[in-house]
């Protein structure tokens, strides 16, 4: 993902969202936030997060991220489980890399949690995509390597179906986006490009899935100019995806109305089969860099409340809550009929090691 030192410095532009379709008639339902789960051990934002089921007990496992001193120095490879058990968290060994990294993407499938890929910073600014893909044992507490990503991404969406195939969708490669939907094969231990998606090339953007339709929403995209240098530009966008039943390569993708409000970056988001829809939380209007200072140089602020698209209507819902919000988060983690954000930044762009609960009520 870009930073102000590798380059000259961009201000992003944010467009207005265009008119969304209202929603059912119905009132929206109301989205309950509280703390169930112990807080982190460590504050840590921009963690790849994910949740997966092995044996009679359920995981949530954090990788990667970014300390409370949001410098280069401050990058992590630390590895963090929650067990239902014990009902703690506690540290395994780093990810495998030698390397503290940001935007990372993790999703399960088959009893294991697979993180991809993320961005190294040196002490000079410098950003670098890594290819790695690890499969994680959460009972054993052990790293596999599997095959390298084709094309390294960071800041993609990641979405898991049949609890086999993971598609990365879009993200950033070193210096600049890319249409890429690259599918994984947790079996089979491979790798082939899919249909890539009809908006533009965009980072940051977040994403869920329900059964075989992927829906995400928003990000930053690089715009052209003929006469300054490029600037980072949030996208208001939402496209859908149906992932063909015989060859799971070919997605059928078509955009959808836009939900209200301005674009956010970084949103946790996740599908939510009880309601055949995809849940988005969080999130900035202001897109940053990893410190949380925006690319027009204002310090970003987490945005209220939720959104609910529902697939059967294709229509949005706001849900709104009372509770502090966040930003900078790497996913919404499903958990005992809960989602879960897990860390991430608060007001004023301080990490946090919270980990709160949301339930559809």
């Amino acid at each position: 993902m870009p930073g102000f030192d590798v380059r000259v410095r961009l201000f992003a532009t944010a467009f207005l969202a265009a008119s969304a379709t209202a929603g059912p008639a119905a009132d929206p339902p109301a989205l309950l936030q509280e703390a169930v789960l112990a807080p982190l051990p460590l504050a840590v934002s921009n963690n790849a997060v994910a949740s997966v089921k092995a044996g009679r007990r359920d995981y949530v496992v954090s990788f990667n991220g970014l300390a409370e001193g949001k410098t280069h120095a401050d990058t992590l490879a630390s590895t963090y489980v929650y067990d239902s058990r014990s009902k703690s968290w506690s540290e395994a060994d780093p990810v495998p890399g030698d390397a503290g990294r940001l935007a990372s993407a993790a999703a399960s499938a088959d009893g294991r949690v697979y993180v991809f890929g993320g961005y190294t910073i040196d002490k000079d600014g410098a950003e670098v995509s890594t290819p790695w893909t690890h499969a994680f044992d959460p009972r054993k507490r052990v790293f596999e390597e599997r095959a390298a990503m084709p094309v390294p991404v960071d800041d993609a969406v990641a979405v898991t179906y049949d609890d086999r195939y993971i598609y990365l969708v879009s993200g950033w490669h070193d210096l600049g986006n890319v249409n890429l939907v690259q599918r994984y094969d947790t079996r089979n231990d491979a790798w082939v490009q899919a249909t890539p998606v009809p908006g533009p090339s965009v980072f940051g953007h977040a994403g869920g899935i329900v059964g075989n339709t992927i829906v995400y929403c928003d990000g930053v995209a690089i715009a052209v100019h003929d006469d300054r240098p490029r600037d980072f530009v949030a996208v208001p966008d939402c496209f859908l995806g149906i992932i063909d039943d015989e060859d799971g390569r070919r997605i059928d993708w078509r955009s959808v109305d836009y939900h209200p409000g301005l674009p956010r970056y970084r949103m946790a988001a996740a599908g939510v089969p009880e309601v055949n829809g995809v849940l988005f939380v969080g999130g900035s209007e202001n897109p940053y860099n990893y410190n949380g200072i925006g690319y027009d140089g204002r310090p970003s602020q987490p945005a209220q409340g939720a959104l609910l698209f529902d697939i059967d209507t294709q229509s949005w819902q706001v849900i709104e809550f009372e509770g502090g919000a966040t930003m900078d988060h790497r996913g919404l983690v499903p958990f005992k009929g809960q989602w879960l954000t897990v860390g991430g930044m608060a007001a004023d762009q301080s990490v946090t090691n919270r980990v709160t609960s949301y339930k559809l009520d």
